[in-house]
């Protein structure tokens, strides 16, 4: 993931001719000059952004709606204040401030990446869109947070691209709603501020120790756990919807190897997955269901492995340091699903809650790499082959190993079945039903759990009929099913009615079953419409 930009130069003193060649593609900072700047006077840039940033109050899309207005306000009022306070302390101390514009590569390559993302996964949830305006108002902020951040401690400051990565990337795994909102910039400003002070010495240079989106990620999300008020973020839908997009794997992997090509982080990726797909593989030969919700990786999983572990500065540069770093990754994923499927919290979670934990130990895998790599020097590759070709080597073995599951069906089965049923096919409806109904993160899931299994019933599959019972009985399915169909969702009034007409899970009442049939045939569904003729009561 990408990091904002330091003033401080990277040592180079410990790095072979090879890995000095990797890292000029990669865009090092270069050193600035003492005292030079740019065209506009260092006190009056930060005006830009706060202006900005309050300019964007007058979208309709954020003045007609009270919670976000105050957020937005009480953020702008916030800046307006550091600036004020920050101007007068300059002038009295008559210090110089200088700023320099450094763009570094892999901020802008990423910031196109995540922008790739938004704009395919916004093609499958309306909400990405409309969230596009706040995503750009919380840029703003942290552009104008950060250089008055650094200003108060230091003389100079970098500006770059730095800001879009991070906003773009915490914005991919959690928001919060309107009414909330100032807790989304409560975390922008806990990414700010943890970089800027919580740092460490790590190969002669003093640098910041956590993934700055990752951070932030990890602390609003125990908290949201801690309170039980998940409910105040889109963080489960978030999860949720990036599975829609039919190809999202692909093109999650695509822009991967765009990433991986310029930059070296191939083993991070490869040795999370790796762990991922030989855990997947084992539980669903095991179980003969998914370990994750709906998949063997979710989509969210497989996102987090190319952006949350990948960042350089905050992860192992030694190639054993890099495939450990990955596979705890994956393991901990695995891990903290089930303990929060255990204590009924939401799962999406997952991802984002062991990222500052593995951050803590790169010092001492970088270590552990060091005295494996001396003692075994033959296995040393990279003075063989180099960083460069060696990188290319991972990234084929990688983009052989996602062959592999692409093409048995490890990724993306569960819109395969989710396909399959829709095209009558009673078994995947039956698999697609349990793979939903393992989700805990909310009501949508139970919906489209109950609907499949109810859908494979109907297709003649008395095991699907059984299932359905088990789901009315066991699972509270007909208040699942009532609540959508009171919100006009014409599948679940039809299931229901059929739940009661054959006494699946609960006693068998035809007359509540007819209730359920006119609600759904008046709603134009056809199967309902032809169940209330079979029973006499059609018009």
């Amino acid at each position: 993931m990408a990091r904002l930009p330091s003033a401080e130069p990277p040592s180079r003193a410990r790095q072979s001719r090879s890995e000095r060649r990797l890292a000029a593609r990669s865009g090092p900072v270069t050193p600035v000059p003492a005292g030079s700047s740019g065209p506009i006077k260092p006190l009056a840039l930060p005006a830009i952004p706060i202006l900005t940033f309050a300019a964007f109050c007058l979208l309709p899309q954020i003045y007609s709606q009270a919670g976000l207005l105050k957020s937005f306000g009480l953020a702008t009022a916030v800046l307006a204040i550091f600036y004020v306070l920050l101007s007068a302390a300059v002038r009295r101390s008559g210090r110089t401030l200088s700023y320099q514009f450094i763009p570094v590569r892999v901020h802008y390559v990423q910031l196109v990446m995540h922008s790739c993302i938004f704009a395919y996964w916004g093609l499958y949830w309306d909400e990405v869109y409309r969230h596009i305006p706040v995503i750009l108002a919380q840029v703003a902020f942290l552009y104008a947070l950060d250089m008055m951040v650094c200003w108060s401690r230091r003389d100079k400051w970098i500006l770059g691209f730095g800001p879009f990565p991070i906003v773009f990337s915490t914005n991919l795994f959690l928001w919060f709603r309107d009414d909330w909102f100032w807790l989304q910039f409560a975390m922008i400003a806990t990414i700010v501020l943890c970089k800027e002070f919580v740092k460490w010495e790590r190969d002669g240079q003093r640098t910041h120790i956590f993934n700055p989106s990752g951070i932030a990620l990890f602390l609003f999300s125990m908290g949201l756990l801690l309170a039980n008020a998940t409910n105040i973020s889109w963080g489960a839908e978030i999860a949720g919807t990036m599975q829609r997009p039919p190809q999202i794997y692909i093109e999650i992997f695509i822009l991967g190897l765009i990433v991986q090509a310029l930059f070296s982080v191939t083993l991070v990726t490869l040795a999370s997955a790796f762990v991922l797909y030989v855990f997947g593989l084992a539980f669903t030969h095991a179980t003969g269901q998914f370990y994750f919700i709906d998949s063997n990786i979710h989509a969210a999983v497989f996102l987090g492995l190319h952006l949350l572990v990948t960042d350089p500065s905050t992860s192992p540069r030694r190639m054993t340091g890099k495939v450990i770093f990955g596979a705890l990754y994956g393991a901990a994923v695995i891990a903290l699903y089930a303990i929060l499927q255990k204590n009924g919290a939401p799962q999406f979670y997952d991802k984002l809650l062991c990222v500052p934990i593995l951050n803590l130990m790169v010092r001492g895998l970088d270590r552990a790499s060091a005295a494996f790599a001396s003692r075994f020097h033959p296995l040393n590759l990279i003075h063989k082959w180099g960083a460069y070709r060696l990188n290319f080597l991972h990234m084929a073995i990688w983009a052989g190993l996602f062959g592999i599951m692409l093409s048995t069906g490890f990724l993306g089965r569960a819109q395969d079945l989710k396909v399959e049923c829709e095209g009558d096919n009673a078994a995947s409806c039956l698999a697609y039903g349990k793979a939903m109904l393992r989700d805990s993160d909310g009501a949508v899931s139970k919906v489209r759990g109950g609907e499949a299994i109810g859908r494979a019933c109907v297709l003649g599959l008395a095991e699907g009929c059984s299932a359905l019972g088990d789901f009315v009985k066991m699972r509270d399915g007909l208040t699942v099913l009532n609540g959508a169909c009171g919100q006009g969702d014409n599948v679940a009034c039809f299931l229901g009615g059929w739940a009661i007409g054959k006494g699946l899970g609960i006693q068998q009442n035809d007359a509540g079953a007819i209730t359920y049939f006119e609600k759904a045939c008046s709603g134009g569904f056809a199967p309902a419409c032809d169940s209330l003729r079979q029973m006499g009561a059609g018009r």
